[in-house]
This record gives C-alpha cells, sequence and structure tokens, in this order.
C-alpha cells in the first residue's frame, strides 16, 4: 500500500512546516501539498490526490468552517482533521456536524498529531484532551452514527430558521427575513419540534443551546 497523502491548510507558514516536520516522522505519511486559506486549498485538491486535509479555522479567502462543506460535496473519500486554536465546544460540534472526522487543539498538537490521524484512519471520530470533557458520549455517540443524529438531518432552510427560533424571531419576522409564507415558517417550526423529539419551542431552544448545536455568530 502507498503513504498515506496528507495536505495542509493553515494560514502560517512556520506552523505547517512543523506540522510537515512531525509527519516526516511516520514512514506511512506523507505531505503532498500546502495552502495558505481555503481558496488555494480548493486549488491544490483538484491537483492533488490525498487521504486527508488538515484544516484550520482562521483563514483568509475562505476559513476552515466555510470551505468544509465544499470539500465535503466534492471530496466525500477524504478524512478531514480540523487543527485550530479555538478550544470552544461550539466550533468542534459546528465543523463535526459540517463533516470533519476529528478536531485537535494546536496546543495539544505536539504531543497528540499522529494519534489524532490515527485515530480518523480507523474510521472514528478524534477529539482534542482538552474538549474531551465538555463532549457528552451521547453526542459523541451521535457524531458517530449520523443517521441517528437530528442537527445531521436538518435541510439547510430548516438551520436558518433553528437559528432564528433561538434568537427569538416571531414566525411573522422570520417569514419576512427569509421571504416565505407564514405558513411556510410555521410548517418549519413544527418540523425541527418533531424532529428533535420536543413538544414545546423553549424547550427545543433550551436543548440546542445547552448541548452547543446552534453556534452563536
Amino acid at each position: 500500500m502507498g503513504k498515506y497523502q496528507v495536505i495542509i491548510a493553515d494560514d502560517h507558514g512556520l506552523f505547517r512546516l512543523g506540522i510537515r516536520s512531525m509527519l516526516a516522522q511516520a514512514q506511512d505519511m506523507e505531505v503532498v501539498a500546502e495552502a495558505a486559506d481555503g481558496k488555494a486549498l480548493l486549488e491544490v485538491m483538484a491537483s492533488h490526490d490525498t487521504d486527508m486535509v488538515i484544516l484550520d479555522i482562521s483563514m483568509k479567502k475562505l476559513n476552515g468552517i466555510e470551505v468544509l462543506p465544499v470539500l465535503r460535496e466534492r471530496y466525500p473519500d477524504v478524512h478531514i482533521l480540523i487543527l485550530t486554536m479555538h478550544a470552544l465546544v461550539q466550533y468542534f460540534y459546528q465543523t463535526i456536524s459540517a463533516g470533519a472526522h476529528g478536531y485537535l487543539l494546536k496546543d495539544d498538537s505536539d504531543t497528540e498529531l499522529l494519534t489524532a490521524i490515527k485515530t480518523v484512519q480507523q474510521g472514528r471520530v478524534y477529539i482534542s484532551p482538552q474538549l474531551v470533557a465538555e463532549v457528552s458520549g451521547e453526542m459523541i455517540s451521535a457524531f458517530r452514527n449520523p443517521q441517528k443524529n437530528p442537527l445531521v438531518q436538518l435541510t439547510n432552510r430548516e438551520k436558518q430558521v433553528l437559528q432564528m427560533v433561538v434568537k427569538g424571531l416571531t414566525s411573522r419576522e422570520m417569514a419576512a427575513t427569509l421571504c416565505l409564507s407564514h405558513r411556510t415558517i410555521d410548517h418549519y417550526r413544527a418540523n425541527l419540534l418533531k424532529k428533535f423529539k420536543m413538544k414545546k419551542t423553549v424547550d427545543l431552544v433550551n436543548h440546542v443551546v445547552r448541548n452547543s448545536i446552534v453556534v452563536p455568530e
């Protein structure tokens, strides 16, 4: 078998060099390309075969969160490991929900990078040690079994409505914002309650906020 091929996307050249040096210690891995932002990443992806993208969140010209769904759509077989300084669990939920296979904090990368890659290679979700205590076992199980995860099953429009529900907008305000009818908004709200198995909107809001399913803008 050939080497496990990796592309590094991070806006700091010295950090990319450090990651490349760490991966050079593994005889079964090879860095085939680098990119300084999401736009450049898509360009190199078009011309390089790869097994994994190590992806930073904070980058110009398409950040990691913006480019992630594009990668998942165009390259569904490529593993994506988020490597970031953002330690808020909300970012973990947002990126894993969007299709990332692992979430590693830069503070942990010196000791955990190879472990994170191997974990993802084995088909498991990797979570940086600093975040493990904040991520419930139930949520981890849901992400490992996407068909059981209500968030993954939400349409883009339902996610928009959910964000507005959490913000406290009325159905009339949502309808005006999204250029939809009041009845259509009520239909989406009813679907959300059904998918999350909630009877009241207040219970839905408490659930998604408590579990960091909705990320503050």
